[in-house]
């Protein structure tokens, strides 16, 4: 069997393309003749589907990829397995997604929402993200280096971290956990949170909200600790590690890549029980998952010419879609003033974290899986 991974390659620090790399490494390592290519049309692209001419192409994405890892290597005579990550809505390409022969999803929840938008799913399977336990793992809060790291952050010896990482931290929960905070400040006060946004317009924007609501909420500053930019994801350990709670009740979660590499640093996860999480994090064991509180549901929305259509257009639903959630404050309150309150708990939750990602998320187990579907579903030895 020869495989074509098409992702972000070379390998780049963000979700979708470790997501491929990982993919790649773990089929190259089992002896698999396998490729990485980038998705997006070059010369490379062309040489690899028509020259090296692999048997399937899977391609990493969202669906708004399709023309990319889907009719690219459909045209080159390739059988294309894309491997979806959530975006929202499936808005084109429902036909033709619904005849693929096989479709991997991140998370059960995946595949919900392409069957709630018309996609017929019955060849969809379920395939998580992997991670290697070599790169992300637990590092002990005594090692000097996250000594000093928790020291550049601000956090005293006495006080817990609580750590949000995202492209914009406000669509991981940050508000709603802004919201939690402020009421357990007042029995638990030794606390300080940590939110990690990349730079954008969009991360600018959320901040600019966030800032109005500490204000609001009369949360003291300097409790909160804003980190911008890119870090390489070989030092996502130490940044995960430093924490003591990893707090990301997603508003919208496919899958919840960093939220299992928290558990593979041996950290509990506190999220919202709907969406990838609920396939990633086990209540009450490894971490907490807070009820839905609210949900945001829109019976229209824009589409795009970047999703294939020939102008943009606004599509109006039979019923209303939810396009987001809102964590329960009230369970978040709970969840997290237990975490901070009972240090064994913590512990206890964080070793169970690492028992569970280390069975079930290491990339070349996830490889053996992605063989297992491909064999099943489309005979390929």
């Amino acid at each position: 069997m020869k495989i074509a991974v098409l992702h972000a390659y070379p390998p780049e620090p963000d979700g979708l393309s470790i997501q491929g790399y990982l993919l790649y490494r773990g089929l190259k390592e089992l002896g698999v003749d396998v490729m990485p290519c980038h998705y997006r049309p070059s010369f490379q692209k062309q040489w690899v589907l028509n020259g090296y001419k692999p048997d399937v192409a899977i391609g990493i994405g969202c669906w708004t990829y399709s023309p990319d890892i889907v009719f690219s290597p459909q045209r080159a005579g390739i059988t294309p397995v894309p491997w979806f990550v959530a975006n929202g809505w499936v808005a084109n390409y429902h036909k033709e997604l619904g005849e693929l022969p096989l479709v991997l999803t991140t998370s059960n929840w995946v595949t919900e929402t392409y069957e709630r938008d018309g996609v017929d799913v019955k060849n969809f399977r379920t395939l998580p993200i992997g991670f290697d336990p070599e790169e992300i793992k637990p590092i002990p809060h005594s090692d000097p280096k996250i000594v000093k790291l928790r020291e550049m952050l601000g956090i005293q010896p006495h006080e817990k971290m609580i750590l949000t990482i995202g492209g914009d931290v406000t669509s991981k929960g940050a508000q709603e956990m802004l919201r939690a905070l402020a009421i357990i400040d007042k029995d638990f006060p030794d606390w300080k949170y940590v939110l990690k946004a990349s730079e954008s317009d969009c991360a600018d924007g959320h901040r600019r909200e966030e800032e109005e609501l500490i204000e609001e909420l009369e949360i003291d500053p300097g409790k909160i600790v804003y980190l911008t930019g890119m870090f390489s994801h070989d030092y996502m350990s130490y940044l995960l590690s430093a924490c003591d709670i990893y707090a990301a009740p997603s508003r919208l979660e496919g899958f919840g890549m960093i939220q299992m590499e928290a558990e593979a640093c041996g950290r509990p996860v506190i999220s919202i029980n709907v969406g990838g999480p609920v396939d990633t994090i086990i209540h009450e064991k490894t971490g907490f998952l807070a009820e839905v509180g609210e949900k945001v549901e829109l019976i229209e929305e824009w589409a795009y010419e970047h999703m294939g259509f020939d102008a943009d257009h606004k599509i109006k639903f039979d019923k209303p879609k939810v396009f987001a959630y809102r964590a329960s404050i009230p369970d978040l309150v709970t969840y997290t003033k237990r975490l901070l309150e009972d240090d064994q708990l913590r512990e206890k939750m964080g070793r169970n974290a690492y028992e569970h990602a280390m069975a079930n998320f290491q990339y070349k187990n996830i490889a053996k899986q992605a063989l297992k579907n491909l064999e099943e579903k489309l005979g390929l030895k």
